[in-house]
């Protein structure tokens, strides 16, 4: 078996973990009317599947100086097709919250994992592999809102489905879960099967040391979670409610539960692209554009007025953020030594999405306190912009890691 063929395996895996995390967007306002709760509570539903992504990310670090990759990426599989099973069942919204944060919980295992190991399968054009690995990423955030539309929209009669799952007739929603489930254990076969044989690196031998690697690495760890931080913060926040929003500004609801999947779309070519630019452009200042630029978009979609202006607006912020994920990775796991890599990727990973993890409830709680989604939207865009201001003024004065 190539490399090749793992790394496709490896593919299914990211558009899997990442369809875990971005389909809670969609469902944010089919919870509310299913179990009757406010939006704090179902964005805390939304924010439970990013929680759940942060918090075995440093675990994952350490784990990764005593097991192989593979191991790692095997495991994140079969919690991944737990996790969305406990959803499917949910009877409460409170256990649809625990499903999610275990589904988010496989997303980190693999993440920290997959990314590493990509980039030590082919160390010659990470940015390229990188972009590729990421497009799979935001092929499943592009089709999270038209798999939720076909299965609690009128067009499909799911009930002899439901009925023979033993699941409520009335919330076809759980055939979304139950899906991603089996997809789970199937693909986790798949890699299993494709990895026999393959010439795994071992680029990370010496990564034997956890503290040691963060440590050593600590002023490029930083400047990550600087960077994707609080960015992260507001992208959870703003994407997690992008239906709502639109609303808010008058766009009509079949449209705007679709704005969220204009976002994503545009993000498809950008992780390619942005892969491969990566490997080319000074990394640092290429990367603090693209955050720079994202904040300018988030204003604008505050002051866009119409439909057309705020999809307009949209298809260009959903390259933009996306664009980013692949500088940010590529910028980080070529920076690393080999020795040093998977724990300081880890420790990076970790605190950031820790850090971006409670946008969505952030802003959940601030809609349900009465604040326009225009103001918080806004506020979102002007902390972000005094971050990348900052940075910018240390780059500008030789301190940013290159």
């Amino acid at each position: 078996m190539s490399r090749s063929r793992l790394f496709s395996a490896l593919c299914g895996y990211a558009f899997l973990v990442n369809f875990s995390r971005v389909v809670m967007a969609p469902l944010v306002s089919v919870f509310i009317a299913t179990f009757g709760v406010g939006e704090a509570t179902a964005g805390l539903a939304a924010s439970a599947a990013w929680i759940g992504s942060a918090l075995p990310r440093i675990p994952t670090g350490y784990l990764l100086t005593k097991v192989s990759r593979l191991t790692v990426v095997l495991v994140a599989g079969i919690v991944l097709a737990v996790g969305a099973a406990s959803a499917a069942v949910a009877g409460t919204v409170t256990l649809v919250v625990l499903g999610a944060g275990l589904a988010g919980v496989a997303s980190g295992l693999y993440f920290v994992t997959g990314n590493t190991l990509v980039s030590e399968l082919f160390p010659s054009r990470v940015g390229r592999m990188i972009g590729i690995h990421g497009t799979a990423n935001q092929v499943a955030a592009a089709v999270a809102a038209p798999v939720v539309t076909l299965a609690v929209g009128a067009t499909v009669d799911w009930t002899p489905v439901l009925v023979a799952l033993n699941l409520p007739v009335d919330e076809p929603w759980r055939l979304v879960f139950v899906a991603l489930a089996i997809a789970g254990l199937l693909t986790t076969v798949v890699t299993f099967v494709v990895s026999r044989g393959v010439d795994l690196p071992d680029a990370g031998a010496e990564d034997r040391d956890f503290v040691g690697a963060a440590t050593a690495e600590w002023r490029t760890i930083l400047f990550g979670i600087a960077v994707m931080g609080m960015l992260g913060f507001a992208w959870q926040g703003v994407f997690n409610f992008y239906q709502l929003y639109m609303e808010s500004r008058g766009v009509a609801p079949g449209i705007a539960r679709n704005a969220l999947t204009l976002v994503f779309v545009a993000g498809i070519p950008a992780f390619a692209v942005s892969g491969w630019l990566a490997d080319r452009l000074p990394r640092a200042p290429y990367l603090l554009g693209l955050a720079a630029t994202f904040v300018v978009l988030v204003f604008a979609l505050t002051f866009a007025s119409g439909t057309a202006s705020l999809l307009a607006v949209s298809v260009v912020l959903g390259y933009t953020v996306h664009s980013i994920y692949p500088a940010i990775d590529t910028f980080l796991l070529a920076s690393f030594p080999d020795h040093n890599r998977a724990s300081a990727y880890a420790v990076y990973s970790g605190v950031m999405m820790l850090a971006q993890a409670p946008g969505s409830w952030f802003v959940g709680t601030l809609a349900e306190a009465g604040v326009p989604y225009v103001t918080t939207f806004r506020g979102l865009a002007a902390a972000v912009g005094v971050v990348i201001a900052a940075l910018f003024v240390f780059q500008r004065a030789g301190r940013v890691p290159n």
